[in-house]
C-alpha cells in the first residue's frame, strides 16, 4: 500500500490516498458559527510559490516542484469544499484553453473523489466565488454547467453596466468591502448564502485578504526539495505588514519519500490561531 509517513502529531504510517479526507473538514464548519476557510500551496525550499510563466504572461507554479502527488491531495481538499475561491485571472487562462477545472472529478484518478462527494450529497463540482476589482474576465459556459453557482464579490461602486452584463451571464454580483474585498465581509456574505466550507485556490493577494480578516483556519503547505531562486517570485503571502503577527499551530505533519522522483516533500497543515 502507497503510505506517507506521519511525523506529527504522533509516527505512523497512513495511507496517502485519503490522507486529506481523513481531515474531515466539513465536520469542522459544521460545527463553528462561521464557514470554515482553507487554503493550499506547494512551495519549494527557498519560498517559491510562483515564477514568471513561460509564456511571460505573468507567474505560474513552478513546473520544478509541482507533481502529481501534490495535485492528489490538492484535489482531496478541494473535494471537501461547498465552494471554491478563485479570481478573474483564472477565467481569462479557462478561456484562452491554458487553464483547467480546479476539482477533476472526471479524471479517472479521482473518481473516489466523485463518489465521495455523491456519498456526502453533494454535487460533483462545488460552487464558485471570482475575487475581483475590475470585473474584467469572460465566464466560459463549462462553469455553470450542472447546475454550478458562480458568485462575483468585487469591491464598492463597479460599473452598474458590467454589474449587469455579468449577472445576465453568471448569476450573482456582490460588493463585499470597501475599496476592495474584505474578509470578514466576504465571510458573512457567503455565511448568508449558505455555505459552510470554503477552500482558497487562489494566490497570495486573496491569502492575505483572508489573512487580514481573520477568517483564514487552516493552511496547508506542501514543502518540495527542490531550491530555485531568481526574480521576480511570489511567496506564500503578498500584501501590506500584518499590524501584528499572525499565529499558526502544527496541526499534522507527513513525510512523502515518494514525492520529486524520491527527492521528497513534506505535507504540513497548520491552525491559524
Amino acid at each position: 500500500m502507497d503510505t506517507l509517513r506521519q511525523l506529527y502529531p504522533e509516527c505512523r504510517s497512513v495511507p496517502f490516498t485519503g490522507a486529506y479526507l481523513a481531515h474531515d473538514l466539513r465536520s469542522r464548519s459544521a460545527s463553528s458559527e462561521r464557514p470554515f476557510f482553507y487554503a493550499n500551496f506547494v512551495v519549494s525550499l527557498d519560498g517559491r510559490i510562483a515564477i514568471p510563466d513561460e509564456d511571460g504572461k505573468g507567474l505560474a507554479v513552478p513546473k520544478a516542484i509541482a507533481n502529481d502527488r501534490d495535485w492528489q491531495l490538492f484535489q482531496e481538499l478541494a473535494a471537501q469544499a461547498d465552494l471554491i475561491i478563485t479570481t478573474g485571472r483564472y477565467l481569462r487562462d479557462r478561456a484562452q484553453g491554458r487553464g483547467q477545472e480546479i476539482l477533476q472529478v472526471d479524471d479517472p484518478r479521482y473518481a473516489y473523489l466523485r463518489t465521495w462527494r455523491a456519498e456526502q450529497g453533494l454535487k460533483p463540482h462545488p460552487d464558485l466565488a471570482i475575487i475581483s476589482n475590475s470585473l474584467r474576465f469572460p465566464i466560459p459556459d463549462v462553469l455553470t454547467a450542472g447546475g454550478r453557482r458562480v458568485l462575483i464579490f468585487t469591491g464598492a461602486d463597479p460599473d452598474p453596466e458590467r454589474v449587469k452584463e455579468l449577472e445576465a451571464q453568471a448569476g450573482q454580483v456582490i460588493v463585499a468591502g470597501g475599496e476592495r474585498v474584505e474578509g470578514q465581509v466576504l465571510a458573512q456574505q457567503l455565511k448568508d448564502q449558505g455555505y459552510r466550507t470554503i477552500y482558497s485556490s487562489a494566490g497570495p493577494k486573496i491569502l492575505h485578504m483572508l489573512l487580514d480578516g481573520g477568517v483564514l483556519d487552516r493552511l496547508y503547505l506542501t514543502f518540495a526539495s527542490r531550491l530555485l531562486a531568481g526574480d521576480p517570485f511570489a511567496a506564500v503571502v503578498d500584501g501590506p505588514r500584518f499590524p501584528k503577527a499572525i499565529d499558526a499551530r502544527l496541526h499534522t505533519l507527513y513525510l512523502d519519500t515518494e514525492g520529486l522522483e524520491g527527492l521528497g516533500q513534506l505535507f504540513a497543515c497548520y491552525e491559524i490561531l
